[in-house]
C-alpha cells in the first residue's frame, strides 16, 4: 500500500488548548523563538522608558504603581500579569506555557534592559530608543506568538472579554488600554507622544511581523 503523506502544515495561528500546543511538535524551535520573543519585548519596554517620551499605556501603568511601592519595574509587571491571569478564570481562559513564561520573564528581562540602558540626553536619541522600541516590540510580538505556545496574560484578558461580551476585539482592546492608562497617568506614569506612537502605529508592524514568523503546525490527526 502506498504510504499517505501527512497532511500540510499549516502556516496560520492554531486554537489549540494547552496540551494540543506541547503536542503540536517542533518543541525545540518554537521554546527558542518564545524565548528571545520574550526578551526582546523587555528590551522593547526598556528602551520606550529610557525614551523617557511616553510609554506603551500598560507601561505607564506599570510606571505609575511602581512609584508607590518598593517594587522594580519588573516586579510591578510580573504582579500585574498574575492579576490579569486571575481575570482569566471567570472569562474561562486556558492559560498555556507561552503564557507562564510571559508572565514570570518579561518583568524580570525589562528590569535587566533597564539596568543596562540609559536615557540620552539628546532629544533625537530619544526619539530612536522610542521608534526602536516600538518596532521591537512588534518583532518580539511576532516570534512569541508565532510559537504558538499560549497567548500574553493581556492578550487573553482581551480576546476572553470579547468572547464572552461579544464585543469587537478593537472596542475591548481600546477599552482596556484606554483604562490602564488614564489610572497610570493618575499614579504619575510617564504619557507622552511615545504614548500616542506605539498606540496607533505598534499594529501594522506587529501584523507584519506575526504573518511571517508563525511556527507552521503539523495538524493533529486523529489515531
Amino acid at each position: 500500500m502506498r504510504r499517505m503523506a501527512p497532511p500540510p502544515a499549516s502556516t496560520a495561528l492554531a486554537n489549540l488548548g494547552p496540551l494540543a500546543q506541547l503536542r503540536a511538535g517542533r518543541m525545540p524551535e518554537r521554546l527558542l523563538r518564545l524565548g528571545i520573543g520574550l526578551w526582546l519585548y523587555g528590551l522593547s519596554v526598556a528602551l520606550m522608558i529610557r525614551g523617557a517620551i511616553g510609554a506603551s499605556p500598560w507601561d505607564v501603568f506599570h510606571q505609575g504603581v511602581a512609584l508607590h511601592l518598593p517594587l522594580s519595574f519588573g516586579t510591578v509587571m510580573i504582579l500585574a500579569s498574575v492579576a490579569v491571569l486571575l481575570a482569566w478564570i471567570p472569562l474561562r481562559q486556558m492559560p498555556g506555557l507561552g503564557t507562564v513564561a510571559n508572565t514570570l520573564l518579561i518583568g524580570p528581562f525589562a528590569d535587566l534592559n533597564l539596568a543596562l540602558l540609559s536615557t540620552p540626553d539628546h532629544l533625537l536619541l530619544r526619539v530612536a530608543f522610542m521608534l526602536a522600541g516600538v518596532l521591537v516590540c512588534a518583532f518580539a510580538t511576532g516570534l512569541y506568538i508565532g510559537a504558538q505556545l499560549g497567548p500574553g496574560p493581556r492578550d487573553g484578558l482581551m480576546t476572553g472579554l470579547a468572547r464572552r461580551t461579544g464585543w469587537s476585539i478593537r472596542l475591548v482592546r481600546t477599552g482596556i488600554e484606554v483604562s490602564v492608562l488614564v489610572a497610570g497617568i493618575a499614579l504619575g506614569g510617564v504619557f507622552g507622544i511615545g504614548t500616542v506612537v506605539f498606540a496607533l502605529g505598534v499594529g501594522i508592524p506587529t501584523q507584519f511581523f506575526l504573518r511571517r514568523l508563525v511556527v507552521p503546525l503539523q495538524p493533529v490527526v486523529a489515531q
